[in-house]
């Protein structure tokens, strides 16, 4: 007898749309011979597509999607967070990663705030990274400004959005928390209520804040304006993030992707601190099964992969590793096969018994993620995040954007921890943005949100990509392990007797609704011989798109039809900026580009040069 349904537990991120309708679908599969953009909102993904119809690569659009998903998807994302991202440059060719984590502020410790505190409010948060990494990666490989690149953002922050069914759900799930802090005022309607579905919601305060960088560069965030409301807001709500803190600007530091070898294919993800590791770990484990087992499709191929997630989540937790922070090496035999053929045999012994599942510990953690192509070959996967829906729930009501909530993110127990709490020490991080290479070029941009979750969600699409579509792949049921052996699975869409057969094994079945908020969104772009395909998740609100060789006439009011394909906003924009500047107009030497990152990382100036490792 199948176990009984569990609902969701009020963790945050475990929201699901019970029955609720969207007003219209966006966008999900797009093809385009110019480029491709997937983001978690179709007003992202028309930033990202404005910018390569404007004659920028992938790194300008990438950049416009995630300033812009800070605006209209600000539960997840926004300047007050922090930025992880895989970049492969075509010329000169290279791979690397940007690691823009948050850390600690300089009064963090762990006696300075209690548990209620670690999780909202002011005292919440960490140093804000997103404007600095952004910032970073445009000025050394985009090819637009800033002021343009900041455009569509503080369009859609002046102007205002649609706010989608999801938005709606998770303001009325967290609305007293938005009530008790300082975003129900601009989060809630009249600072009361949730927005119903389909309202427009304006944010006057954060258009000016964009504006002002713009102007000003992103240094201003840290030491300039910007940065004196922070320090003033934060002092006035007695928090621990002040001036020093952030004027320590934090640019992101570039390291050499971790790589895998998955069939004919070479997979470049995110390093420590995210989980690129247990990515490569686990498909290091599949290699050592026959082919016909990798799939989900039934219970035997269920069984496998359930215990390959929860074996390699479980690596993850007892060995973690700071490459920042500790002078230590990395012990790579749990990315080795060597390590993956012990384990390897340890799943078949496994699979042979029951096992006496203990209860879960609650997993936190809320992201966003786009992708990115572009016709020159450039690729781009980012993820960025608040960490908890709707971050600390804190802000600057003349500022406007969220602060992040990373202290929750921090070991508080052992303090030989490479997380444990102190000053300036960086949170743990689940993302895994990735580049899938086929040859020397880039075949696949993917990544996903969802905390623990964000690793088993690419892995499932990367398997299913073998025998079906990209859109097939993106949709397919789908599922996850929990290290304590706790399954969440989207039940009514496998097979009958594959959540039987996993309880017969020992395992707890958590049963999701079809197309789970909980599983992750993956966003995702694929490039084919005559151009490019990109895939949005259909449990969100994402949306794909790219430009095309002919326009179409611009919708008559800015978001009449926001569902409708994205290119269609991008068309009018395009042509604007042919008849304004050439394609190859250059940077301004203003303030984004007056850095002087060389004081914080172990990098050279130069524009061009070759960073991380090369494919």
């Amino acid at each position: 007898m199948r176990p009984p349904r569990r609902k969701p537990s009020d963790d945050t991120e475990q929201i699901e749309l019970w029955g609720n309708p969207r007003e219209s679908q966006p966008q999900r599969f797009a093809f385009s011979k110019r480029g491709m953009v997937s983001t978690a909102h179709h007003r992202a993904t028309d930033a990202g597509v404005r910018m390569l119809a404007a004659g920028g690569n992938a790194i300008d659009a990438a950049v416009a999607s995630a300033f812009a998903l800070g605006v209209c998807e600000p539960q997840a994302s926004g300047l007050g967070g922090q930025t992880m991202m895989v970049v492969h440059i075509a010329e000169p060719r290279s791979t690397f990663a940007l690691d823009g984590s948050s850390r600690a502020p300089n009064r963090a410790t762990r006696e300075s705030m209690t548990k209620k505190e670690r999780r909202r409010g002011h005292r919440a948060t960490t140093v804000p990274t997103t404007p600095a990494t952004l910032a970073y990666a445009l000025d050394r490989y985009g090819k637009l400004p800033l002021a343009k690149i900041l455009e569509p953002s503080i369009e859609l922050a002046e102007e205002g959005f649609h706010t989608s069914a999801l938005f709606h759900a998770l303001s009325k799930r967290e609305l007293a928390n938005l009530k008790t802090y300082p975003a129900g005022s601009v989060f809630l309607k009249s600072g009361r209520r949730p927005f119903p579905v389909g309202s427009e919601l304006r944010q006057p305060a954060l258009a000016k804040t964009l504006r002002r960088l713009a102007a000003e560069g992103i240094e201003d965030f840290y030491t300039g304006e910007i940065a004196r409301a922070i320090h003033d807001d934060m002092s006035a709500h007695e928090g621990l993030l002040h001036a020093d803190d952030l004027a320590q600007i934090p640019w992101p530091v570039e390291r050499k992707p971790i790589s895998a070898r998955f069939e004919n294919h070479r997979v470049l993800t995110m390093p420590p601190p995210g989980s690129g590791p247990t990515l490569v770990r686990m498909l290091n484990l599949l290699e050592e099964f026959p082919t016909k087992r990798w799939t989900t499709d039934d219970p035997k191929g269920a069984a496998l992969l359930v215990e390959i997630i929860r074996r390699s989540a479980v690596d993850r937790r007892d060995r973690p590793f700071d490459p920042t922070y500790h002078a230590q090496d990395e012990d790579s035999r749990k990315t080795k096969r060597e390590n993956a053929r012990i384990t390897g045999n340890r799943i078949r012994r496994k699979l042979r018994a029951a096992m006496n599942a203990p209860r879960p510990p609650k997993t936190q953690g809320e992201t966003t993620h786009l992708s990115v192509m572009d016709a020159d070959g450039n690729a781009v996967a980012l993820t960025q995040s608040i960490e908890r829906v709707f971050g600390s729930f804190a802000l600057t009501p003349e500022l406007g954007f969220l602060y992040n909530n990373y202290m929750t993110a921090f070991e508080y127990e052992d303090m030989s921890h490479p997380y444990y709490m102190r000053p300036n020490a960086a949170p743990w991080a689940s993302v895994a943005p990735t580049i899938v290479f086929r040859g020397q070029r880039p075949w696949l941009a993917i990544g996903s949100p969802g905390s623990e979750r964000i690793v088993s969600a690419i892995l499932q699409v990367l398997l299913r990509l073998r025998t079906q579509s990209p859109a097939d792949a993106v949709a397919a049921p789908r599922l996850h392990c929990s290290v304590a052996g706790r399954v969440s699975i989207e039940a009514s869409r496998f097979r009958d007797d594959i959540p039987d057969e996993l309880a017969r094994l020992g395992y707890e079945i958590d049963e999701r609704d079809p197309y789970s908020f909980y599983l992750g969104c993956v966003a995702l772009v694929l490039r084919e011989r005559h151009g490019f395909t990109g895939v949005a998740d259909p449990r969100r609100d994402g949306s794909a798109g790219g430009p095309r060789a002919t326009s179409r006439p611009k919708p008559s009011s800015k978001d009449a039809e926001p569902e409708s394909d994205p290119v269609a906003k991008a068309a009018a924009p395009r042509k604007k900026a042919k008849a304004k500047k050439k394609p190859t107009t250059k940077k301004p030497t203003k303030k984004p580009t007056s850095k002087k990152p060389t004081s914080k990382k172990k990098t050279t100036t130069s524009k061009k040069r070759k960073p991380g490792a090369t494919t």
